[in-house]
């Protein structure tokens, strides 16, 4: 799994938001397209793509993209 795998596949749970303006450094919860929809969406793609069942918790342990992707990476 490739950080910018996992920002693509991030980026694609967005309509407005252009993959080109998320980073690893990105804080996901301050993005103006996020909601509690856009997060459940986001825990979904993850188990649907990787495989790791994410639950409200571990989202909320992440900050930032990259924090998101090594959470995930750590759950593979």
């Amino acid at each position: 799994m490739e950080l910018n795998d996992f920002i693509e596949k991030f980026a694609e749970q967005f309509d407005d938001t252009a993959m080109e303006s998320l980073n690893a450094d990105t804080k996901f919860r301050e993005l103006d397209e996020w909601t509690s929809l856009i997060a459940l969406m986001v825990i979904g793609m993850i188990d649907e793509e990787f495989g790791v069942a994410l639950e409200a918790k571990d989202m909320r342990q992440a900050t930032t993209i990259g924090e998101l992707f090594e959470l995930v990476k750590s759950k593979l």
